[in-house]
C-alpha cells in the first residue's frame, strides 16, 4: 500500500519535468453554419451531439508550418534554442510525406541540428505515449532537452461528404519541452492498448500493388477482396469508441492515482483528449470528482487527436490556470484502440 501523496517513481533514474508548452494552430476559423453548406447538418445537431461550436482547418498551412509554431513557442517558454536538444518526437498520422519524416521536417525547420528524430503513431493517443517516450530516454540518460510534439492535419483524412465524421475534426499542433529536472515532474505514465477493438476508428492505407502481385493474381486466379482504395477516409464506429473511452479512461485514471499514491480529490485538473462532451461528463461521473475540475476546449478546436491534449494545456498555461506545484492528469485515448495517461506536478 503506497501512502497517500508519496511521489512514485519507478526506479532512481533522473526527474523529468515539462519545462514549455506551445500551440500551432491554422488560421481559417470554420463554423458549425459553415458545414451545412457540406453536408445536411445544423449548429444545434452538432452542439447536442459533441459539443463542438467550430474548429480550425489549415489551407496552406502544412503540418510542419503548425509543429514548427508548437516548437519554437515551447522552446521560447522554455528558455532554450533548438540546438540544445538532444531529441525531437512527432506523434502524427497525418505527416506531409511519408519520407522524410515529420520529425525530420520539423528538425529542419527550427534547426535542431543535434538532435536524433522520430516519428510515433499512436492516433489521439500519440502524444502520451511520445511524452512517456522522451522521459524514459531522459530517465536513461540518453538526453536532456526532448522536443515531444502532437500535430494532426486531419481534414486530408475526412470525408466532407459524411456528417458523422466531418463535422468532429480540426486541424492543430501542440508540443513539450521535457527535460531533465532536480525536482518531480512526470511522476508517472500508464499506457495501453485493445488492438482486438482496432477496427472502431480506421483509416485504411494505400493496397498494395506492385508487379510480382498483380503477377501471383493472373496465375493463381486470386480474387481481390476488401482492398482499400488510395484515397481512402477515416471511418468511426461511434458507439464502440464511446463505450470504450468510458471504461478505459477511468481504468486508467486510478491505475495512475494508485501507482503515485493520491486520491481524486488531489488532482487539481484533468486534461482529457478532446473527443467528445459527453465522455468527458461521464469520465468525471464515473471516478466521482466535480466537472470543474475537467479543462474543456473542444467548442473552439473539435477533435485535434494528438495534438489535443498540448493544445489545452497551452490554453490553460496562457489563462494562468497552471501554478507551480499543481497536480494534473492527462489522457488521451483514441485509435488502435489506445490510451495513455500521466500525473505531472507543474
Amino acid at each position: 500500500m503506497i501512502e497517500r501523496g508519496t511521489i512514485f517513481c519507478d526506479n532512481n533514474m533522473a526527474e523529468v519535468k515539462i519545462i514549455g508548452f506551445g500551440e500551432g494552430i491554422p488560421k481559417r476559423c470554420v463554423s458549425n453554419d459553415a458545414l451545412t453548406t457540406l453536408v445536411d447538418t445544423n449548429d444545434e445537431w452538432i452542439r447536442s451531439r459533441t459539443g463542438i461550436q467550430q474548429r480550425y482547418i489549415a489551407t496552406d498551412e502544412t503540418l510542419t508550418d503548425l509543429c514548427t509554431q508548437a516548437a519554437q513557442n515551447a522552446l521560447e517558454q522554455a528558455g532554450i534554442t533548438a540546438e540544445q536538444l538532444d531529441l525531437v518526437i512527432v506523434a502524427t498520422l497525418t505527416p506531409d510525406l511519408a519520407l522524410p519524416n515529420a520529425s525530420c521536417m520539423l528538425q529542419k525547420s527550427i534547426g535542431a541540428v543535434n538532435a536524433a528524430c522520430f516519428d510515433l503513431s499512436a492516433a489521439c493517443s500519440g502524444f502520451m505515449y511520445a511524452l512517456n517516450t522522451a522521459r524514459m530516454y531522459i530517465k536513461g540518460g540518453a538526453a536532456k532537452y526532448a522536443l515531444v510534439v502532437g500535430g494532426e492535419i486531419l481534414s486530408k483524412i475526412i470525408d466532407w461528404t459524411d456528417r458523422s465524421t466531418c463535422v468532429l475534426f480540426g486541424d492543430g499542433a501542440g508540443a513539450a519541452v521535457v527535460a531533465k529536472s532536480d525536482e518531480p515532474g512526470i511522476l508517472d505514465i500508464v499506457l495501453g492498448t485493445d488492438g482486438a477493438k482496432g477496427e472502431a476508428l480506421m483509416l485504411e492505407e494505400r493496397p498494395s500493388d506492385n508487379p510480382f502481385r498483380r503477377q501471383y493474381i493472373e496465375e493463381n486466379g486470386a480474387i481481390e477482396t476488401n482492398l482499400p482504395s488510395a484515397g481512402s477516409f477515416v471511418s468511426m464506429n461511434g458507439q464502440e469508441v464511446f463505450k470504450f473511452a468510458v471504461k478505459r479512461v477511468p481504468e486508467c485514471i486510478f491505475k495512475i492515482l494508485e501507482n503515485t499514491g493520491y486520491s481524486v480529490e488531489d488532482i487539481d485538473y484533468y486534461v482529457l483528449h478532446q473527443a467528445n462532451l459527453r465522455i468527458l461528463s461521464c469520465v468525471a461521473k464515473k471516478i466521482g470528482v466535480s466537472y470543474d475540475k475537467f479543462y474543456v476546449n473542444l467548442d473552439k478546436y473539435g477533435n485535434t487527436s494528438a495534438a489535443s491534449v498540448p493544445i489545452a494545456l497551452v490554453e490553460m498555461s496562457k489563462k494562468g490556470m497552471l501554478k507551480k506545484g499543481m497536480k494534473v492528469i492527462m489522457v488521451g485515448f483514441g485509435g488502435g484502440l489506445t490510451w495513455g495517461g500521466g500525473l505531472v506536478i507543474i
